[in-house]
């Protein structure tokens, strides 16, 4: 499979963070979710990517080019969309996509047209009499209308109501349907992955601490219920988020496979229950442990 990015050993270094030796590949065709809490390092992952912050240390290769000697090449064939919005605010959306425009060989006027149109942005509105919603969808338009082949989204839906951020993240998937464009995703709200992403990768304090195939990392970590004694004590000692209860204990595991068959009398007396986790328990596990 051929990969849209390959990051490998990427370094970043400010005062009080450090990005530390990320290595990252997004196949082509697939939706990336990159997870992590704020001040993780996802925004200074991408802003490399991007091209807009240099790194100590790494490599970064889009389309099999090296990111910052292919820079503007690049940048032609990505879609970006930020958690931000930058326009100038007294121009309106015609100019702002004819200002755009100037920048992309393969721009197609008549498709950012009906995506204005789908989008319900008015063209002769001001930028800044935009709300923040219609912000995140022009932003989209902008992206979309030359074709990208990969799409680069930093926390794109932070701050929208949840009809608006559903309607945006099934546009994100639709343009991925065709199995050649990709979309790296990042963001702290895990249920807009869990919607749309094929894998997903954690980031905490700087590092990468799981990356794996979503569906195939929901199968293996699980939360489990049990009564005082009914689990044994080294089993427990593995499990993360625990917690004790008046009547029971749980906490979550993530390898449930090969525990599966241990744990089968105690689920057949009751005395062990099994709970599927969403990736949010997931990124708690992985910051707090125990």
């Amino acid at each position: 499979m051929t990969n849209a990015v390959e990051i490998s050993q990427l370094r970043k270094e400010y005062k009080s963070f450090t990005l530390e030796n990320i290595s990252l590949n997004v196949p082509e065709g697939i939706i990336m979710g990159f997870i992590g809490p704020n001040g993780a390092g996802k925004t200074t992952t991408i802003k490399i990517m991007m091209d807009m912050i240099k790194p100590k240390a790494g490599t970064v290769k889009i389309f099999g080019l090296e990111h910052r000697k292919h820079s503007k090449e690049i940048k032609k064939r990505i879609g970006y969309v930020g958690e931000d919005q930058f326009f100038y605010g007294d121009k309106t959306v015609a100019w702002t996509g004819k200002f755009v425009s100037e920048f992309y060989d393969n721009w197609d006027t008549n498709t950012f047209q009906r995506l204005l149109t789908e989008f319900a942005i008015s063209r002769t509105k001001k930028t800044r009499e935009l709300s923040k919603g219609m912000k995140v969808r022009l932003s989209m338009a902008l992206a979309l209308a030359h074709d990208p082949e990969l799409m680069v989204l930093d926390e794109p839906t932070a701050g929208l109501d949840p009809v608006i951020r559903r309607d945006i993240l099934e546009r994100f998937r639709a343009f991925a349907e065709d199995g050649r464009k990709s979309v790296l995703i990042s963001s702290h709200i895990t249920d807009d992955i869990t919607r749309i992403a094929d894998c997903v990768t954690f980031l905490v304090e700087g590092q990468i601490v799981l990356s794996e195939a979503k569906d195939e990392l929901l199968s293996k970590w699980k939360r489990i219920h049990y009564k005082e004694g009914a689990l044994d004590e080294k089993i427990v000692k593995t499990l993360t988020s625990r917690k004790a209860h008046m009547f029971a204990h749980s906490g979550v595991t993530n390898d449930y496979p090969s525990l599966k068959g241990i744990l089968a009398e105690g689920i057949a007396k009751d005395a062990i229950k099994i709970e599927n986790v969403n990736l949010d328990d997931v990124l708690i596990s992985l910051v707090k442990g125990v």
